[in-house]
C-alpha cells in the first residue's frame, strides 16, 4: 500500500484529498496542525501528522520518526496554505516559507517522494487580458496581483529550483462545492434574493467541481508525468451570469441586480478588512481579496489535462451547483 501525505488536510481541498487517498486504497496521512479542525477527517484508517511547518528543525525530526515507525511517504500532496490574513507579512511566511521548509527538509534528508504535488493558484499567474479574453496559458508570463498569487508564484519557483524532486504544480482555478466558504458567500446572497457585480455584469470566469479536482490531482498522482504545471478547470468558459443564473435556476430565486462601482468596492473592502481585523477576524471582502474579484477575465487553458491525464469532467455546473446546494441546505446553510 502505497504512502500519502497531504499537508493542509483539515481544509476544503484538503478534505476532499483525503477522501479520494483513501477511495484509491492508499495508507493517508494527513497533515495539520494540533489546533486544526478535524470535523472533516473522521476516518479511522487516517493516522495524523502533526508538526510545526514554520520550523524546518520540526519538520527534520517528524520526517525522521515517521519514516522509522511507518516507512518513508511514497507521495507528497502539499495543499497547506493561507488564502487571507490580517497580517500581509504571513502570506510569505505560510506559502513561501513553509513551503521552503518541507522541501529543503525532505532534500536534506533524502527523504524524496516518488512525486511531490505542489497545489498552487491560478492566482499566482494574475488574471488574463481584459480586452482579447484570451486563457491564460503556462506560457504566459505570470503577472499575479494580489499577495497571495505572488506569494504562491514563490513558492512554485522555489520548487522548481529542486532538480532532485519529482514534482507536479497545479494551479486550481474558481473551487467550488461542499464546504467551501468564499462561494458560499454568493449562494447565501441570491438565495436572499440579490445579486451583485462589481463595475458590470461583464466577468469571465473558470471553475471546476471539488470531486473533479481531487480525481484529477490523483490521476496525475498516479501517472508517470513528473516536473510540469497545469491550470486546473472544468475545461469550460463560464461567465459571472451564467453562474448565478445556474444557482438561482436551482434554489428557484428571482434576484434583484445591484452593480457596484468599483471605487465603491475597494473603499468598502478597505473598510471591512480594517474592521474586522480590528476585532480579530479575517473578512472576505478585503483589499486583499478586492485585487482578484473586480478583474475581468480569469479564463485558463487547461487542455493540457486532457492530453496528460485524459481528464474528462464528471460534473457540470449545474451537476456541481446542484450537489453543493444539497449539501448547504442538509447543514442549514440555506
Amino acid at each position: 500500500m502505497k504512502r500519502v501525505l497531504i499537508t493542509g488536510a483539515s481544509g476544503f481541498i484538503g478534505s476532499f484529498l483525503v477522501e479520494e487517498a483513501i477511495k484509491r486504497g492508499f495508507e493517508v496521512f494527513a497533515g495539520v496542525r494540533a489546533s486544526s479542525s478535524r470535523a472533516y477527517l473522521k476516518q479511522p484508517e487516517l493516522v495524523f501528522f502533526e508538526s510545526n511547518l514554520a520550523d524546518k528543525y520540526a519538520i527534520k525530526k517528524t520526517l525522521i520518526n515517521y519514516k522509522n515507525k511507518y516507512g518513508k511517504f511514497d507521495y507528497i500532496i502539499h495543499n497547506a496554505g493561507l488564502t487571507k490574513s490580517c497580517n500581509t507579512s504571513d502570506f510569505e511566511k505560510v506559502n513561501v516559507q513553509i513551503t521552503k521548509n518541507l522541501i529543503e527538509a525532505l532534500s536534506e534528508l533524502n527523504i524524496i517522494p516518488e512525486k511531490f504535488i505542489y497545489i498552487s493558484s491560478l492566482a499566482a499567474y494574475g488574471p488574463g487580458d481584459e480586452l482579447t479574453l484570451q486563457a491564460i496559458k503556462d506560457t504566459d508570463l505570470p503577472n499575479p496581483d494580489s499577495l497571495y498569487g505572488k506569494s504562491k508564484l514563490k513558492a512554485e519557483q522555489f520548487l522548481k529550483s529542486f532538480e532532485n524532486i519529482p514534482h507536479l504544480i497545479f494551479r486550481p482555478t474558481g473551487v467550488y462545492g461542499p464546504r467551501e466558504k468564499d462561494f458560499y458567500v454568493l449562494f447565501k446572497t441570491i438565495n436572499q434574493g440579490l445579486e451583485t457585480f462589481i463595475g458590470s455584469t461583464e466577468q469571465y470566469i473558470s471553475l471546476i467541481y471539488i470531486k473533479d479536482l481531487t480525481r484529477l490531482i490523483f490521476d496525475a498522482l498516479e501517472s508517470n508525468t513528473v516536473n510540469k504545471s497545469y491550470f486546473l478547470s472544468d475545461l469550460e468558459n463560464h461567465t459571472a451570469l451564467k453562474f448565478n443564473a445556474i444557482i438561482k435556476q436551482v434554489l428557484n430565486k428571482k434576484t434583484i441586480r445591484i452593480v457596484f462601482p468599483k471605487q465603491l468596492v475597494k473603499l468598502i473592502a478597505l473598510i471591512n478588512g480594517k474592521l474586522s481585523c480590528a476585532f480579530g477576524k479575517v473578512a472576505t471582502l478585503n483589499s486583499e481579496k478586492y485585487k482578484e474579484i473586480s478583474c475581468k477575465n480569469w479564463l485558463c487553458d487547461s487542455s493540457a489535462t486532457v492530453s496528460d491525464f485524459g481528464f474528462k469532467p464528471e460534473y457540470n455546473l449545474e451537476k456541481g451547483v446542484r450537489e453543493t446546494i444539497a449539501w448547504y441546505k442538509k447543514e442549514n446553510l440555506l
